[in-house]
């Protein structure tokens, strides 16, 4: 009995051990999962660069057009076919092979005693063919491949600007968010500091109960407020990091600030000296040399004839011994006829040069396509004028507002703290306290706003031109 309850207390031992240890590799994972991730902006990007999918998936379309421009010259590989065949006839008829061992033989093909027996009926024929093809349009085709890496490479170049440009959008506006926040936390806890105030002065008999009543309201009216905040607020920094490439639920602290570089610009002189930058621009501008191409590889094979080489070589066995029995005299000339052949052909396809063909009408739709592309660049070169203006004319007015709104905030800060003064005298009414602290927040935040809207409008001038405006500064 001794000997079983020492087993058994060894036993629950080991098992609270091993529970112990279990919780304690889950109190460790719990851990990690709750760690708070400190990011600043450079940081976000240099993450989003390394994990980000969306940048990965054009990678890979990156790499697809890369090994097609690499591997265009392949059409110039020739065509090579190495076949085996072993044939049963059912009724006898000479063939090539039977005609030649006769000839050889100096006798006449008849049908053998023996063509009843199974092997008699088997033939064993072996067979080697190369054919390869040349026509210039060849030469336009690789020309193509090459060009559409070439827009590959733009069109991944845009793709990774413009997702990193939403990242520092969407950080940016995080920050903002965040600065709402602690403003909407400060309101509320001013008024639950007046909540508390008037309900001593209430209990004190200094003050009507409607005046506690209206501090209790104001406080209750604001706390869903920031709650809606705060959840708004986590829901945007799960987009932050599923963007980045981060497990969605991980804690960022964004330790970056809302301070934009500002520059001196003018939509005339930026038009002039970058119009050309622009990366849509000039994805089309190689989509149309490729359109040009195609339809100089069209001319090619409607025009001009293909050449056309080839060469098979077929030996069939006529061994004595059986087709069945062909290994072993694999090394013997005289037990194997060779009826091989080479050509040389030039090809016209006169169906190509018909006005309806399939062909011509290839080159039709990629004369439209010329002219899509052109008015399309047209539209771009416009729109692009309007952008960089726009943009100009946001940077302009914003740093004016940022300036103006400083100041406001100064005079507004100023004028708060008065009315908090006057209010705790009790020479003031909650209105007037409540009106001086809206018109507080109100300056505050419009000045970030204005802060926020320069940074973004510059982020847009720069990708429109496609040009690090502040490298410099």
């Amino acid at each position: 009995m001794e000997l079983e309850e020492t087993d058994e207390k060894s036993y629950w031992s080991s098992f609270s051990g091993i529970l112990f240890a279990q919780e304690s590799k889950s109190a460790e994972s719990d851990a990690k999962k709750t760690e708070t991730v400190k990011l600043s902006i450079e940081e976000a990007v240099e993450y989003a660069l390394k994990n980000s999918r969306t940048l990965k998936s054009s990678d890979i379309d990156l790499e697809l057009k890369e090994r097609a421009a690499k591997n265009s010259w392949n059409v110039f590989l020739p065509s090579v076919q190495l076949s085996g065949t072993m044939s049963r006839t059912s009724e006898y008829s000479p063939s090539t092979a039977d005609i030649i061992a006769s000839a050889l033989s100096g006798g006449k093909v008849s049908v053998p005693s023996d063509f009843d027996k199974e092997e008699d009926r088997w033939k064993t024929v072996a067979s080697l063919s190369a054919s390869w093809n040349f026509t210039p349009a060849y030469i336009a085709k690789i020309k193509i491949a090459k060009t559409q890496y070439e827009a590959g490479k733009i069109s991944w170049e845009q793709s990774q600007k413009e997702t990193l440009m939403n990242i520092k959008k969407l950080y940016y506006g995080l920050l903002l968010q965040q600065e709402s926040l602690k403003i909407q936390k400060v309101t509320l806890e001013n008024a639950r500091q007046r909540m508390v105030q008037a309900q001593t002065n209430f209990k004190n008999g200094s003050i009507p109960e409607i005046q506690y009543l209206q501090t209790q309201v104001n406080y209750e009216n604001t706390k869903p407020e920031v709650d809606s905040a705060e959840q708004s607020l986590a829901q945007q920094m799960d987009m932050l990091a599923f963007l980045i490439g981060m497990p969605v639920g991980t804690k960022i602290e964004l330790t970056s600030s809302i301070e934009p570089t500002y520059i001196e610009a003018d939509a005339e002189d930026l038009l002039a000296k970058y119009s050309d930058n622009d990366l849509q621009i000039k994805n089309l501008e190689k989509n149309k040399l490729a359109a040009k191409l195609g339809i100089t590889a069209s001319d090619m094979a409607t025009w001009l004839p293909t050449f056309a080489l080839s060469y098979g070589w077929q030996p069939v066995y006529i061994g004595s011994e059986g087709a069945w029995h062909f290994y072993k005299d694999l090394g013997s000339d005289e037990k194997w006829y060779d009826s091989g052949s080479l050509s040389l052909t030039l090809v016209w396809n006169l169906t190509n040069m018909l006005p309806w063909s399939a062909n011509r009408q290839q080159v039709k739709d990629y004369k439209q396509q010329l002219a899509q592309l052109e008015i399309t660049i047209e539209t771009l070169k416009e729109k692009q004028k309007v952008d960089v203006r726009k943009a100009v004319d946001t940077l302009n007015q914003a740093r004016e507002q940022i300036d103006a709104m400083g100041r406001n905030v100064t005079l507004a800060q100023r004028a708060y703290d008065m009315t908090a003064r006057s209010y705790r005298n009790g020479t003031t009414e909650l209105l007037d306290l409540r009106d001086a602290e809206s018109s507080l927040n109100q300056a505050k935040l419009g000045q970030l706003n204005q802060k926020f809207q320069y940074i973004i409008a510059l982020m847009d001038l720069e990708n429109t031109l496609n040009v690090n405006l502040t490298e410099n500064k």
